[in-house]
């Protein structure tokens, strides 16, 4: 291993990290817009409840090993980068909206085509490209121009800035941390299903397991290697241009996350038997997602991270971006299933 370089153990890190989270999600229905629709329109909140054991796990996992100096959160984007709200707000609502209308995040498509489901991988392609349209791309200067991204004159985020009032670390690690937990396990019909509340253990420790293996990596190699954890927006981008430009070098934590989610829902998907390949057979479907797909893309970079980057990564960072990003999310998708529901189809 100490062979390897870094970007490499990086690509390693995530993998491991990918694999466990596409598992949870087939294995224990970790998903995003599933929570949304199961609590809203079918009356089961345990989905949603789910997260509550993700983000308590991964908050304290996270905080807590930042405690102890082993994970390094003031050099992940999140805390280096100064926040915009602007940025959280609108581009959670366009990815909320947008998610809605692909009826997948970033990552469950990648979940659903590690299941086998072709329209995913067109959702992923799609929304990659149009990452990078807003990334680096012909609408970068205007994303700069409305939604600038300075870096950070100092420490902030939840527990930096609480801490300027008088309220200790410790207290809001564990009042945040502790409070998702119960609010998660408060709900009997989860507890009636361990495996389903196991996996969302699983889910928030991965998210923890790439901030440390990130952290050490950061130290190792001086800073070549970023600290960050999953999240599904720009790193498919990042994995699709790996792919094609694979000669050049270019692995990365990213890329390692992306397939290790894939393969991780294939695993899955062949463990409980669901593995089926699948297909669009309306245009006007296709046209909805591809639609969705884009908009994901550009307000994934707009919000600097999607459901899972913001929604968890960010909010076990306690970021102020994170809780913020994800309310808007969901406030964006339930503007769009509401209409759907009421029967929009693209022209």
């Amino acid at each position: 291993m100490e062979g390897l370089p870094y970007g490499v153990l990086a690509a390693l890190v995530g993998l491991a990290g990918g694999v466990v989270l596409g598992l949870s999600a087939r294995l224990g229905d970790f998903c995003t817009l599933g929570a949304l629709e199961s609590a809203v329109y079918g009356k089961d909140h345990r989905r949603l409840r789910l997260w509550g054991i993700v983000l308590g796990v991964a908050i304290l996992g996270t905080q807590g090993l930042a405690m102890a100096g082993v994970v390094d959160l003031g050099a992940s984007f999140y805390h280096s980068i100064a926040w915009n709200p602007w940025a959280s707000v609108v581009g959670g609502l366009m990815f909320g909206y947008g998610m809605a209308l692909a009826g997948n995040c970033g990552f469950g498509a990648l979940v659903r085509f590690g299941g086998g489901d072709l329209r995913s991988l067109v959702v992923v392609v799609v929304m990659g490209i149009f990452g990078f349209v807003a990334l680096s791309g012909p609408l970068a200067p205007l994303r700069v121009m409305l939604f600038p991204q300075p870096d950070a004159t100092g420490p902030q985020g939840v527990v930096h800035d609480l801490a300027g009032l008088g309220i200790p670390a410790l207290a809001t690690v564990l009042l945040t941390g502790c409070a998702a937990l119960v609010w998660g396990l408060w709900h009997a019909p989860l507890r009636a299903r361990p495996r389903m509340m196991l996996w969302g253990v699983a889910a928030g420790l991965a998210v923890v397991w790439c901030f440390l293996g990130t952290s050490w990596l950061y130290d190792q190699s001086l800073g070549e290697i970023g600290v960050e954890g999953p999240s599904f927006t720009a790193p498919v981008g990042r994995t699709l241009i790996y792919l094609m430009t694979s000669t050049a070098g270019g692995i990365t934590f990213s890329v390692g996350s992306v397939v290790g989610v894939m393969a991780g829902a294939l695993i899955g998907s062949m463990t409980r038997g669901l593995f089926k390949w699948e297909a669009c057979e309306d245009p006007r479907e296709l046209g909805r997602q591809v639609a969705g797909a884009a908009l994901m893309g550009v307000g994934g970079v707009i919000a600097m991270g999607c459901s899972v980057g913001q929604g968890v990564t960010a909010f076990a960072a306690l970021a102020w971006s994170g809780p913020v990003t994800l309310a808007a999310i969901a406030a964006g998708a339930f503007l769009g299933l509401q209409q759907l529901i009421g029967g929009y189809q693209p022209e």
